[in-house]
Formats: C-alpha cells, sequence, structure tokens
C-alpha cells in the first residue's frame, strides 16, 4: 500500500490480516489440541507459515538507488563488493 491509501483501505487491510490470522490461528490450534484435524488445517497452517517467509521488507534495488543516492554516487555496500 502506498503512502497515499485513504484511511478505508488501511481498515479493510488490516481487518483483512485479522481475519487471515484468527483462520491460521484455528488451524494451528486445532492441529494441536484436535485429534482429528486433517488436511485443511495442515494446508492453512503451513501456508501462513511459509507467507511469513516472505521477505516483504524488500524492495527492486532500483528504486532504493534513485530515492537514497545522489548520482555518481557509489552506494557503500557496492564499494566493498567489488
Amino acid at each position: 500500500m502506498g503512502a497515499m491509501a485513504g484511511p478505508a483501505v488501511r481498515c479493510a487491510a488490516a481487518l483483512a490480516a485479522l481475519g487471515l490470522g484468527a483462520v491460521w490461528w484455528w488451524a494451528v490450534l486445532r492441529l494441536v489440541l484436535s485429534g482429528d484435524a486433517g488436511v485443511l488445517e495442515g494446508a492453512v497452517a503451513a501456508g501462513g507459515w511459509g507467507l511469513s517467509l516472505l521477505p516483504v521488507h524488500c524492495v527492486p534495488k532500483d528504486s532504493v538507488l534513485k530515492d537514497s543516492v545522489p548520482e555518481g554516487a557509489v552506494p557503500e555496500d557496492e564499494e566493498r563488493d567489488h
């Protein structure tokens, strides 16, 4: 979501995240506490865990370089690589 996202969009995203988190916890607790949990619960739990591994904080290198490095300057991490 961009910086221009309105309050309604942010609220909807927060509610969606809360709902998906509740479904994930339901699946995990059902797997741990119930003897009759099945494939659905396992798939939801594994899928949620897999999503948590995504590096959502990463952005394409070009956009970072354009925004934070003056023209002609070499970023510090690129100096060390060469």
